[in-house]
């Protein structure tokens, strides 16, 4: 799971990232032309929970990796064009975090010279766009030799798929919000479209604006509301600080403006949504743990993403759901009140199922 964050110069998406993965960028880290990687653990309370009852010598998260993707300059929007190294990472990318800036420093001036958030969105999605379109143009003329061969079906099928992209496209429709069947998306995912790619736009806010930044996300909300892009709003200066604090006094600190949890907690949870994924857990002496799988996974599938053998030997699965467990207390509670139950290969997993997978 790889997510890439990016932004025009100077939006705070490097702050973004290192308060994010807890990573410290020298100075010349920075200036490198390359992009910064780093693993993140998705917060989950329900395994703390599990390993409260059960004691395990340790506790695993699931983790996504992110991607401090190289900015794009002042030349490269006014031309349209993507170079080389930031189209690269971002191709090789699962999801986008666009962070837009939203605050104003004149010893640090906006690229273009102005701040206006909604201008800065619609920059980066007319760039995928653009992408989108360029990739697809070039690959009709190799698609339509192809078609004039004998046992043409699957050039005639890819052709079908991208001439309803380029429509939508040419409409200035991003793919994400184009429905596509199991097959199109087969065929899609080889070009790793830009536009295609789940997005949440982060808005970079001043201070003084975090108790309103409902307002901030509503504005954009309206403005974009047909394109499928999720929004939250943080505060590179508040985040900045608060993550240099301890546990106790950052809790007092999110309490002065008003804040229940970290924007940043919220934004690895929004990102983990958006690759359209769920946490199932396990439990036992060695190690209370989260596993991630795609929304819709069947029990056996979930198997396999803790072993292949487990998905292949697969007879049942023991389910007990995170939330019955809160309730009745501990598992054999849950069976007595019948909130324990064996799942065949076929059981849609659901986010929270504690499992124990039975094989043969």
């Amino acid at each position: 799971m790889r997510i890439g964050i990016v932004g025009l110069p100077a939006s705070g998406k490097t702050t973004l990232f290192q308060t994010m993965t807890h990573t410290h960028l020298d100075e010349a880290a920075r200036q490198r032309k390359q992009a910064n990687v780093a693993v993140v653990k998705v917060p989950d309370s329900r395994v703390d929970r599990l390993a409260e009852v059960f004691h395990p010598k340790r506790s695993v998260l699931t983790s996504i990796e992110f991607v401090d993707v190289i900015g794009l300059s002042r030349g490269d929007s006014a031309t349209t064009q993507f170079n080389s190294a930031f189209l690269q990472n971002v191709r090789n990318t699962d999801a986008l975090i666009h962070v837009i800036r939203a605050f104003d420093n004149p010893t640090c001036p906006h690229p273009e010279g102005s701040i206006n958030p909604a201008r800065d969105l619609r920059l980066l999605e007319t760039e995928f766009i653009l992408s989108d379109l360029a990739v697809i143009e070039n690959r009709f003329a190799p698609l339509r030799k192809q078609m004039q061969r004998v046992a043409a079906d699957a050039a005639k099928a890819e052709m079908a798929v991208l001439e309803r992209c380029y429509a939508a496209l040419e409409q200035e429709h991003p793919l994400r919000v184009v429905e596509f069947d199991m097959e199109e998306q087969r065929i899609m995912r080889g070009y790793q479209f830009l536009s295609a790619k789940p997005l949440l736009a982060a808005i970079n806010l001043p201070e003084e604006q975090m108790s309103t930044q409902s307002v901030a996300i509503a504005a954009l909300q309206e403005q974009f509301q047909h394109e499928g892009i999720a929004f939250d709003a943080f505060s590179g200066k508040v985040e900045m600080e608060l993550s240099q604090l301890a546990e106790e006094d950052a809790a007092v600190f999110m309490a002065e403006y008003g804040l229940r949890q970290s924007a940043l907690t919220r934004i690895i949870s929004t990102a983990y949504e958006m690759l359209g994924l769920i946490s199932f857990l396990t439990y036992g002496e060695d190690e209370c743990r989260a596993w991630a799988v795609r929304s819709g996974a069947t029990a056996q599938e979930a198997a396999g993403v803790i072993h292949t053998d487990l998905q292949t030997r697969f007879i049942r699965a023991e389910t007990v759901n995170f939330a019955d467990f809160v309730a009745h207390g501990s598992m054999a509670a849950c069976k007595k009140h019948g909130a324990w139950r064996l799942q065949g290969k076929a059981y849609i997993v659901q986010d929270g199922d504690i499992l124990s997978i039975r094989n043969g």
